[in-house]
């Protein structure tokens, strides 16, 4: 079996035991241990009991493996291979009770920084609804057993967009008015809270294409995979209003070009 299989089916088995903890404490009742870069931006108890558990069982399976999570310190490996992780995708929703949240495990191959790795495996898992989103480079994209693929085209509805708002309010009325650029070719509008869902539902065919200012590594470094072994165009781009805050965006081929360049604007 190739390296990039294995890892999936590793990542696969891992985010599935995570998930279930992640679901089990939000029955329990969650608490809120910290914020992170705003008040809005909170991070529960689990969450890191989550990564914890991640991490662990990374140790133990591939002991020279890096390791860039979310709610702690990168670290770097001996192999090549760096696990790429956000134990719970969506914690504000999670924190509500809102069931849209998800545990995403990427393995990547060079340095931990997105633009100078290559995703070799990805992985995002939906507690709630126990939907397993999964690739592998070269293999395609998968629901389960089911293939993904982009849609070829929006229907002449328009398309089905979806978005997201970062924490930092210096890019609010940046975001809104990229909405308001996007509505005339939209049928719809979508805002889900966590971005890794978001790419996936790109690849199943839910949604027609994405975009979101601000995301970190963690959020989009399985869903991304997903995306483009779906038959589907991710990228990243540089804005120079706020160095540091990247536009994403994602689509099937057809739409990717025109919505990428409504996204920038003039």
């Amino acid at each position: 079996m190739a390296l990039a299989q294995q890892l999936e089916e590793l990542a696969i088995d891992i985010a599935r035991e995570a998930g279930e903890l992640a679901r089990r404490r939000r029955t329990e009742g969650v608490a809120i241990a910290a914020t992170k870069s705003s008040i809005a931006d909170i991070v529960t108890e689990a969450d890191r009991e989550v990564e914890t558990l991640i991490r662990s069982r990374l140790v133990d399976e591939r002991p020279g493996d890096g390791f860039l999570g979310e709610e702690s310190a990168a670290e770097r490996g001996t192999t090549g291979i760096t696990w790429v992780v956000d134990p719970i995708d969506g914690t504000v929703n999670y924190a509500y009770g809102i069931p849209v949240y998800a545990v995403s495990i990427a393995a990547v191959r060079g340095e931990p920084e997105p633009s100078r790795w290559k995703a070799l495996a990805g992985v995002v898992f939906s507690p709630p609804t126990g939907e397993m989103f999964h690739a592998a480079r070269g293999a395609g994209a998968w629901l389960g057993g089911e293939r993904l693929a982009v849609n070829a085209e929006p229907s002449p509805a328009g398309a089905l967009l979806a978005t997201g708002f970062g924490y930092n309010p210096a890019t609010h009325a940046s975001d809104l008015a990229r909405v308001a650029r996007a509505m005339p070719m939209a049928r719809d509008l979508r805002r889900m809270g966590a971005a890794s869902l978001d790419l996936c539902f790109v690849a199943a065919g839910r949604f027609d294409g994405y975009f979101e200012r601000g995301l970190q590594p963690w959020d989009h470094a399985a869903g991304a995979l997903v995306v483009a072994e779906a038959g589907g165009r991710f990228t990243r781009v540089e804005l120079d209003d706020i160095p540091g805050r990247p536009l994403f965006v994602a689509s099937g081929p057809a739409l990717f070009d025109s919505l990428l360049a409504t996204a920038l604007g003039p």
